[in-house]
């Protein structure tokens, strides 16, 4: 127990100016407006955290209680899904997806299914928050106290040194697209607050969700290392001939990868561009002589 925490199990709110300010939050679901909340199996209302369904109840000793479990098992009975009682466990369960794969990114909207957190305490509840989505509740209290400390594209890149000192070289519009690519809801549920630099705004979406992103992370900055290298090494270009058909095939392909739907697309469902076979088709037709 670090010092400013309610001992487990008292029902007291937290010392911690972030938490109790979270707490108050969690508890005001119902005053504030519907998208901000979502409805629990109880009929409380809940609020949602990046794919956490947080539900606050009272009990008969007139102590806060809280139940914890993934937004898309909101309508799932408690009795079909895992408990668990510590709250640092969520650490471990948000460290791979359904697949068994590792999660770089704790934002990302690949948290697995399956699991609940019943009758936690104040103190308990924002551990578990902070063990999948670390410094978040500090990161959204500072934002809402107007005390968020933003770091922005250009001084992220200026003070990486080795082999990522090349992602200075990105341009703005190069920014712009790293931005669109890897920030956006689909990828992270962190609403991006920083920009190219104080004085330049980026287009791309920020997102929508509670979780403020304070600074570019280290995906963001290993990515960028990827597309400085490849501009290094572009070298002569290559023009392809596609014909209108394959271009938009191509244009389907590419959507399906980025948008990690290639995995679905069944092997008799020969209608869709991004079918393996009509894949493999297409590279065949573009590169089989090579």
């Amino acid at each position: 127990m670090t010092d400013g925490e309610s001992p487990p199990g008292t029902g007291q709110a937290p010392e911690r100016p972030d938490w109790r300010a979270f707490l108050s939050w969690v508890e005001h679901a119902t005053s504030e407006r519907a998208d901000d909340r979502s409805q629990a199996p109880t009929g409380s209302a809940s609020r949602t955290w990046g794919q956490l369904q947080i539900t606050p109840r009272q009990t008969d000793g007139d102590r806060r209680r809280y139940d914890l479990r993934h937004v898309d098992d909101g309508g799932v009975p408690a009795t079909e899904l895992t408990a668990h009682d510590d709250p640092t466990a969520l650490h471990e369960i948000a460290r791979v997806d359904a697949d068994g794969h590792y999660r770089p990114l704790a934002g990302a909207p690949t948290l697995r299914t399956g699991w609940v957190f019943r009758d936690l305490d104040a103190t308990a509840l924002c551990r578990a928050v902070e063990a999948c989505y670390p410094a978040s509740i500090a990161n959204w209290h500072r934002e809402r106290e107007g005390d968020l400390d933003v770091t922005h594209w250009r001084e992220t890149a200026a003070r990486q040194t080795g082999i990522y000192e090349v992602v200075e070289e990105l341009t703005g519009d190069q920014v712009e697209r790293l931005a669109a690519a890897c920030c956006v809801d689909s990828q992270c549920l962190r609403r991006r607050e920083w920009d190219e630099s104080p004085a330049e705004d980026l287009d791309a979406p920020r997102g929508d969700g509670a979780i403020p992103c304070r600074e570019p992370c280290s995906l963001v900055v290993a990515a960028a290392r990827e597309i400085a290298v490849g501009e290094r090494d572009a070298g002569d270009t290559v023009t392809l001939s596609l014909t209108e058909r394959e271009r938009a095939q191509l244009e389907r392909v590419l959507d399906a990868v980025a948008d990690g739907r290639a995995d679905d697309v069944r092997d008799g469902d020969l209608g869709d561009g991004a079918n393996r076979l009509r894949v493999r088709y297409l590279r065949e037709t573009l590169f089989g002589e090579e």
